[in-house]
């Protein structure tokens, strides 16, 4: 099917890796042009971008800093003409147990994953709104639904999406902006890389797929909800793609039990 998105230019935090690489390959390969903002050399990914026969442009941004993120929007609209997508990807993860929470960490993870979406979002709606149209995605987390131990600053910028998102999807409206979240669950990426095997399968048990995410799932999902004319009346939506996490039922049963329940007799 045909996205209709050849010959548009997107913006990118994060691009360069993991899930925001993925989106990026994927728009690239629907005819994008791809401009990354990220605060690291960006080559490789560029390359692969290019690859796919569009335009890709790296914009040196430390997205948690106001001023950053402001520039990395002006340089985008310089550097391309013109802003019809922009991602909101880029996050980190410093995770503290409540009573050894330090200010740095705080600043660093609400900074990264939630006022940084609130600086850019600010800079492209202007353009945008300029312009009479455009799509926005923001990359949430399923860690919205799950919480854990330690990840109350990552939880609460990540919630803080999805409010974000509300407020800006209503006020985008008028305008003819889109704007969607996707909060993806357990993707192998760069941020979850450091878990071990063990709390690995631990955490793929209460996955009901029974396995991981690989990004280009996730993108697929982003180009159908990035594009006007696979979505055209979709805006404010909050679409989750985590393998049935948020449904992780009580641990009642094992797997042989789980499966022979609804096979015939």
């Amino acid at each position: 099917m045909n996205s209709g998105l050849a010959g548009k230019n997107a913006l990118i935090t994060g691009g360069g890796s993991g899930i925001g690489r993925a989106i990026a390959l994927a728009l690239a390969d629907e005819g994008v042009n791809i401009a990354v903002g990220s605060n690291r050399a960006e080559d490789d990914a560029l390359s692969e971008i290019k690859s796919l026969g569009v335009r890709a442009l790296h914009i040196p941004a430390d997205v948690s800093r106001e001023a950053d993120a402001a520039s990395m929007v002006e340089a985008a609209i310089e550097g391309m003409g013109a802003i019809h997508l922009y991602v909101n990807n880029a996050a980190i993860a410093r995770h503290q147990p409540i009573t050894r929470i330090s200010g740095d960490a705080w600043r660093a993870t609400i900074d990264t994953n939630l006022s940084a979406c609130v600086w850019a979002c600010r800079e492209v709606c202007r353009h945008m709104t300029r312009r009479g149209g455009g799509s926005i995605l923001i990359i949430g987390s399923t860690a919205q639904f799950n919480q854990a131990y330690g990840e109350a600053a990552y939880h609460i910028s990540k919630t803080g999406l999805r409010v974000f998102k509300n407020a800006l999807a209503l006020e985008m409206a008028p305008h003819g902006i889109r704007v969607n979240l996707l909060a993806p669950g357990h993707f192998e990426t760069p941020l979850t890389a450091g878990i071990d095997e063990e709390s690995a399968a631990a955490l793929r048990r209460e996955i009901p797929l029974r396995r991981f995410g690989a990004t280009p799932e996730l993108a697929a999902t982003a180009v159908l909800l990035l594009s006007d004319q696979l979505s055209p009346y979709t805006t404010g939506a909050d679409f989750v793609v985590d393998g049935g996490l948020h449904l992780r039922p009580l641990p009642l049963y094992n797997d042989e039990e789980i499966l022979s329940m609804n096979l015939g007799e």
